[in-house]
């Protein structure tokens, strides 16, 4: 397989570091080549104690440090485009952290180009794939022994939100996660959303519309609603109920440590996303970084990306109008034709 994989990872924030980690202690096969963010500072910080890593402020420059051959885009989804587009134009292996782009304009444009190569460079974070209960619910699935899926009831709950959160964020950040599951999953396109919008938690910060309770039809007849709660207080939660025509199938509940004294018992509950699906994470990289280095790229592509952002603003619509909105989407390219694995 030859010398370790110099990955530049774009973003020192919260993914990004735990991304840094990843590559750095857990993963085979690569190595930390570059680090940049805008806070030079946070760059360094993340880049402390790794050998041979430049740091850098502008992610261009990044890009073309020696010893890159590979990006890991863990920077804020507005900085993803040109970050995805940089990447391409140095014929570079991307992965990229959900969303894609910030609108599904600009993923369009990032799907055109990728076309435009004639070859997939990029993958998409969507890491529920390579979670291993995910994993077997969807091999359970592909399987039929259940039958035709009829339904996906999904639950997302996260203890509280940033402050920056705004109710659309709700839809096109944390029910992206859903968006993409469920099109995986069932095998099957979105073709209509409908968000309703309950009297909001006392707890939701002043003016943001959580929770919300989100419906997708599929193509083929499905139906997926979604319970997305991000200031729910307790814990971090995903769960996921498959209902087909001769049974069902659930997963997220937890299998933690259960704590027992005197007092009682207590469960263990994940406080965010990256305790629930750290395991996800290191398989997801982890073959990211294996397909790179035999020159393939597998995983969620461009075109999943793209179709996660249509639906997702066919959604943001919906959540401000209270109406049920129909998902358009641009023609498949023969490009994206075989499914990703």
């Amino acid at each position: 397989m030859g010398e370790l994989l110099g990955v530049a990872v774009l973003g020192a924030g919260h993914m990004g570091t735990d991304h840094i980690r990843r590559l750095d202690r857990v993963i085979s096969g690569a190595r930390v080549a570059a680090v940049a963010d805008p806070d030079r500072g946070r760059a360094e910080e993340a880049a402390a104690g790794l050998a041979g890593v430049s740091v850098h402020t502008d992610p261009v420059a990044a890009l073309d440090a020696p010893g890159v051959a590979a990006v890991l885009i863990a920077s804020p989804g507005p900085a993803h485009e040109e970050a995805l587009l940089a990447a391409f134009a140095r014929r570079l292996p991307v992965l990229c952290e959900k969303p894609m782009a910030p609108d599904s304009t600009g993923a369009l444009r990032v799907v055109e180009a990728e076309v435009a190569l004639g070859r997939r460079l990029a993958q998409i974070g969507f890491m529920r794939r390579y979670d291993g209960e995910y994993r077997r619910l969807k091999a359970l699935l592909d399987g039929g022994r259940l039958g035709r899926p009829l339904m996906l009831h999904c639950t997302h709950r996260n203890v509280s939100s940033p402050g920056h959160f705004t109710s659309a964020m709700l839809i096109d950040s944390s029910v992206s996660h859903e968006i993409d599951a469920a099109r995986w999953l069932l095998g099957q396109e979105l073709t209509a959303v409908t968000v309703l919008r309950p009297t909001p938690s006392a707890d939701a910060p002043e003016g943001l519309l959580d929770p919300q309770f989100v419906l997708l039809e599929t193509a083929a007849g499905a139906l997926v609603d979604v319970e997305v709660f991000v200031n729910c207080g307790f814990g971090y939660q995903v769960r996921c109920e498959a209902v087909c025509e001769r049974g069902s199938a659930r997963i997220g509940d937890e299998h933690t440590m259960v704590v027992t004294t005197r007092d009682g018992a207590r469960e263990e509950v994940a406080q965010d996303h990256l305790v629930r699906f750290a395991d996800a994470y290191d398989r997801e990289v982890q073959t990211w970084v294996d397909a790179t280095r035999r020159g393939e790229v597998t995983g969620p592509s461009a075109w999943d990306g793209y179709a996660a952002s249509v639906v997702a603003e066919a959604g943001v619509r919906s959540l401000r109008t209270g109406a049920r909105v129909a998902v358009g989407l641009a023609g498949r390219p023969d490009l994206y034709a075989r499914v990703s694995r």
